[in-house]
């Protein structure tokens, strides 16, 4: 720009020049009058004041649309700086709320869902409809066809053979897993029903009753888990009604350990007999066991007729344990006998 200004000076300098050198019109002087003679003094200002005031408006002008550029580039860099700044800006933010949400994802986003778990519970995620999601061990409990427990209807009247009790007096410990009261008992106790021997290894309670009989429900059940020696399920059920106190209940009850999964053993013994009721005619069916992982291939045998225990008793494992039932299941077509 400066080069373009100097070059316009120079040509209206050479102009004025040219225009000065010019005869006015109507004056006649010789040549030779004019020869040696220096232009008057009242011209020389007049030959260099033009050229000078222009080549100082042209730099002025230079230098201030110098300044202006300067000036818009400025603000352009702050604005192009700024809108660096608040890109990096979100661009860290974006990375922080991704970083987040990955951590707050639970674990099991990360692998198939609950394959390996073994919380489980009656509610809730972990409750009953959830059990064949959290262990892939206890698939059955989803998709078995042999499911207990059921409401028993339809029942085909048989003579029945009479399930062979040889219980005794035993030791036992108390231990509450935090599902149930489960009573472990020492060995000598056994059922033998079609041919084959049963050892009592545990009892433990429900509240309600899980069994339905013809659609009626009890307040509570206790059953008495049996196994042969080829590892072969056996499960009595003896539903409990409000009534007068059942000793053997009572004697658990009072030997409850203080802690969950603690058993407590008692220098005294009970008589499991004393929890069947006096008439053991029973409906039987095959079915699962009625917790995690819900093994089918189990032989249910489940007294028709209860026993009875008082509502102290039953408030105190209500305490406990308000709710501790599976849902009834779908019975599938299942052969289900009951005695004459």
């Amino acid at each position: 720009m400066r080069n373009l200004i100097a070059l316009l000076a120079c040509s209206f300098i050479m102009t004025a020049a040219n225009a000065n050198d010019l005869t006015p019109v109507g004056r006649a002087e010789s040549p030779k009058a004019d020869l040696g003679k220096a232009p008057p003094a009242s011209i020389k200002p007049k030959l260099g004041l033009p050229a000078a005031s222009l080549a100082a408006a042209a730099r002025a002008r230079e230098d201030q649309a110098e300044v202006d550029l300067s000036a818009k580039i400025a603000a352009r860099l702050v604005v192009m700086r700024a809108n660096q700044v608040a890109r990096a800006a979100n661009a860290v933010r974006a990375k922080k709320k991704v970083a987040a949400q990955k951590s707050a994802l639970p674990l099991v986003s990360l692998v198939p869902p609950l394959l390996h778990g073994s919380h489980w519970s009656y509610e809730g995620e972990s409750g009953p409809s959830n059990w064949g999601k959290i262990n892939a061990d206890w698939a059955k409990c989803g998709s078995g066809a042999r499911q207990s427990p059921i409401d028993i209807r339809d029942g085909i009247k048989v003579d029945l053979e009479p399930i062979a009790f040889d219980y005794h007096p035993s030791s036992f410990s108390v231990i509450d897993n935090g599902h149930t009261v489960q009573v472990n008992v020492s060995p000598g106790n056994f059922i033998t029903i079609q041919n084959r021997m049963y050892e009592l290894q545990q009892f433990h309670f429900h509240r309600p009753s899980e069994e339905r009989i013809n659609g009626k429900g009890f307040d509570m059940v206790v059953h008495l888990v049996h196994k042969d020696v080829e590892g072969k399920l056996a499960v009595i059920a003896v539903m409990l009604e409000r009534g007068k106190a059942q000793g053997t209940i009572q004697t658990i009850w009072n030997n409850l350990p203080l802690e969950k999964n603690e058993a407590a053993t008692p220098a005294i013994v009970i008589d499991v007999a004393d929890l069947l009721p006096p008439r053991l005619d029973y409906f039987t069916y095959i079915g699962s066991m009625t917790i995690p992982p819900c093994n089918e291939g189990v032989l249910w045998m489940v007294m028709k007729d209860p026993i009875q225990a008082s509502a102290a008793q039953m408030a105190l494992f209500s305490r406990l344990y308000p709710l501790n039932a599976r849902p009834i299941q779908a019975s599938s077509g299942r052969m289900i006998k009951e005695s004459n």
